[in-house]
């Protein structure tokens, strides 16, 4: 699911996100719910891809491993970071 390219380096917080999930040996699978909102934001007009990296910080929630404010943080300075 990537819509945007990544520009962040291995020492940023797309890293740290990666090994996060690394350590915890959680991966994205996407849910019937994440089709349904994929295609309400299309038919809305307003379709959002999220990349990679967003996806894996969903998972992560989903987990457990990640309460929903640290998942709203890391995505902020990801997306941040991820600025040309």
């Amino acid at each position: 699911m990537t819509a945007r390219p990544e520009t962040v380096t291995q020492s940023s917080t797309a890293a740290y996100i990666r090994g996060l999930a690394a350590q915890h040996h959680v991966t994205y699978s996407q849910t019937p719910s994440d089709r349904l909102a994929l295609h309400m934001t299309r038919l809305a007009d307003d379709a959002i891809q999220p990349d990679d990296i967003e996806c894996i910080l969903f998972a992560l929630n989903r987990a457990g491993h990640l309460s929903r404010r640290q998942l709203v943080h890391l995505q902020v300075q990801y997306l941040r970071e991820a600025k040309p």
